[in-house]
């Protein structure tokens, strides 16, 4: 046997073995609860990505079976839809089956199910949370409108009705501008005790989760986000988690935060070098996840919508990611380094 294999084959059973290690060491304390959350809400709390036919169509039997998958890798919950899920291409009548169809999968799992509920304004967002409500999930999501500034009191106001119809935990995405604000964050934690949950988002995204975790315990939680690629380093300021869009890779999220908080950082490195592999590789090839997905079993086509005007009025067009040779076989190259830190196999 090589050295080279020698140390695979150390840092493989040293990362499956952190990964079954269990929660304790998945986040600093115990989990947070809200008032009514049934399981915990924290840890790795992936963006869903949404599958589709070979029409184009919502395929809703593989959205549920990511929930089965998310919970072999480890993770903790998952988010949909947001911009990881295609959330500006779905229609209301979509999401809100798929709000169902998640709330469904999720009940008889450990996964805690979060339907986000962004809408382009206050009326919309209500809805959907009322119609999540009624699904009884294990958190609701919100954010603000895309390009809409806030004054604090503004934002207070927008954002505080949701915990009328909710006693759920409630995570709030902030977004690149840096709304809503730290203070109105803190103002809406201190009034309603499912808020403070923070997925942070604002720019420069590190100054920000400085401030959110100085803020705790008036913050009750702060997720790292931005995509995945500060993950490693907003794990040492502080952040209790990750809910990004990089489900694809779950069981490897799982692994880092639990190396890390183990104080195996290296490890945590290791993994994540690997990691920003298949990250890199969405950038130009679009739809790499996807591709990930499949091979790993989880979606059975390799069909996507993308933004544009397509048949029928729709506002996207379907086309099939990963069609070129070459394209398969740099992300299968990518795909191989993974091996010795997955935890299902495929």
């Amino acid at each position: 046997m090589t050295d080279r294999n020698r140390i695979q084959g150390m840092v493989r059973r040293e990362a499956l073995g952190l990964m079954a290690a269990g929660g304790a060491i998945l986040m600093t304390g115990a989990p947070a609860r809200a008032a009514q959350a049934t399981k915990p809400i924290g840890g790795i709390m992936p963006v869903s990505t949404t599958p589709y036919t070979a029409t184009g169509e919502i395929d809703h039997e593989d959205l549920a079976k990511t929930m089965k998958f998310y919970e072999s890798c480890g993770a903790n919950g998952s988010l949909w839809p947001l911009g990881g899920g295609d959330a500006p291409l779905l229609s209301k009548e979509e999401r809100m089956k798929g709000f169902e169809t998640i709330a469904n999968a999720c009940r008889p799992l450990k996964m805690a199910s979060v339907l986000s509920c962004q809408g382009a304004d206050q009326a919309t967002m209500l809805e959907y949370v009322t119609k999540a409500e009624s699904l009884n999930p294990d958190g609701i999501a919100v954010q603000p409108p895309a390009n809409k500034p806030f004054t604090d009191d503004e934002a207070y106001n927008y954002f505080a009705p949701v915990a009328k119809i909710t006693k759920r935990p409630i995570i709030m995405t902030n977004n690149p501008q840096g709304f809503p604000s730290l203070a109105t964050n803190l103002r809406l934690a201190k009034e309603f005790p499912n808020f403070g949950y923070v997925k942070e988002e604002g720019n420069p995204i590190p100054a920000h989760i400085r401030a959110d975790i100085a803020a705790k315990p008036g913050l009750r939680m702060v997720l790292s986000t931005g995509g995945g690629p500060s993950y490693l380093y907003d794990l040492a300021l502080g952040v209790d988690g990750q809910a990004t869009a990089q489900g694809a890779y779950a069981d490897l999220s799982v692994a880092i935060l639990k190396a890390y908080r183990a104080g195996k950082k290296d490890l945590a490195a290791e993994i994540f070098s690997k990691m920003l592999l298949m990250m890199n590789c969405e950038t130009f090839i679009p739809g790499t996840q996807r591709y990930v997905f499949h091979k790993r079993g989880v979606f059975k086509s390799l069909m996507a919508r993308r933004a544009g005007a397509g048949a029928a009025g729709k506002n996207y067009t379907v086309v099939e990611v990963a069609q070129l040779p070459v394209e398969k076989a740099e992300i299968e190259l990518r795909f191989a380094q993974l091996k010795p830190y997955l935890a299902t196999g495929l």
